[in-house]
């Protein structure tokens, strides 16, 4: 997704003034990240699925799904809020992070990594029907593997995810056919010629302030992988695959959130300019009556990312009280 034009540079290479060192860290964040997974991959159609676990199995499941062109490592500082209660997940989709990369990706091969992800990470083992959260384009698959399998789980939580009002879907069209557009997926990633070099260049998409740079720090080094540049010298780029939008288009999943079979609740970050105010409205409107809603104050799209406690406490007081049976 290309992000609009903006005045101030920081926010296209907000970790560039580190030089490649570690912004400070708060004791909260050190004591998570030291909790580590166990790391391991399952085999889905075709692709190795990366799968981080914490948490004993038996517990009640939790399953934390990501976002376009992130990775498990997003909830590495998250999930050890959950691990003593919850038998813990997180994955990372086929074409992102340490997964394997597809030839042709599908709304059915996300569904299928949903699926046997659950059960791999041993969220059955419990006596309750796992949670799953999904935050941005991890909502899409993560609604129709509740309309086709809703049964088998717990609940799903949305998280700011772009989910449109019919007017701010005709919006963007408009917009879309007023731009120039450069062909998708036709665009190999930069090698960076050192590690410090692609980690200045990380940004959020779409484009935000980050307050937070320690988090962005650690998903940007969780996300360089060693590569090859043309003249065959030693360089650096980002681990998702460039080409997994070539052919994939995103149907309308909106008026699916009506025939998901299992309770929903909705995640929006205050300031989100993905999920705005209206969209968040029209979204909780579709889904089935009595599903909660909150709001992360102070926050915008990556809400895990601008306010990690305030979103680890919704998610807490979310999961104690719901669903109800």
């Amino acid at each position: 997704m290309d992000a609009p034009p903006v005045k101030d540079p920081a926010l296209w290479t907000p970790l560039a003034r580190f030089e490649g060192r570690r912004p400070d860290a708060p004791d909260w964040f050190t004591r998570a990240v030291a909790c580590r997974p166990q790391e391991r991959k399952i085999p889905v159609q075709g692709a190795d699925i990366e799968l981080l676990t914490w948490g004993e199995v038996g517990r009640p499941g939790l399953l934390l799904l990501h976002g376009n062109g992130a990775h498990a490592g997003w909830y590495r500082f998250i999930a050890p809020f959950f691990a003593d209660r919850y038998r813990v997940a997180a994955m990372s989709w086929s074409g992102m992070g340490a997964s394997g990369w597809r030839k042709d990706y599908t709304l059915d091969s996300f569904v299928a990594e949903i699926v046997a992800a659950t059960e791999a990470a041993g969220l059955y083992a419990g006596t309750a029907k796992p949670l799953l959260v999904g935050h941005s384009f991890g909502s899409f698959p993560l609604a129709e593997a509740a309309v086709r399998h809703g049964e088998r789980f717990g609940g799903i939580v949305i998280v700011d995810s772009p989910f449109l009002t019919p007017e701010r879907r005709e919006e963007r069209r408009r917009e879309r056919g007023t731009q120039p557009q450069r062909p998708r997926g036709l665009h190999p990633h930069r090698i960076y010629p050192t590690f410090e070099a692609a980690l200045a260049r990380f940004r959020l998409a779409p484009l935000q302030p980050c307050n937070n740079l320690y988090i962005a720090d650690l998903i940007a080094r969780e996300g360089l992988i060693p590569a090859k540049a043309e003249d065959g010298s030693a360089g650096w780029t980002w681990r998702f695959d460039p080409y997994l939008w070539r052919d994939f288009h995103m149907p309308d999943l909106t008026g699916m959130l009506g025939r998901i079979k299992c309770p929903g609740a909705l995640i929006r970050g205050e300031n989100s300019q993905l999920m705005q105010a209206p969209d968040f409205d029209y979204t909780h409107s579709l889904m089935p009556p009595g599903s909660p809603r909150l709001e992360i104050p102070d926050a915008e799209h990556h809400v895990m990312i601008d306010q990690p406690i305030a979103f680890i406490s919704a998610l807490n007081g979310l999961l104690a009280g719901w669903p109800t049976h």
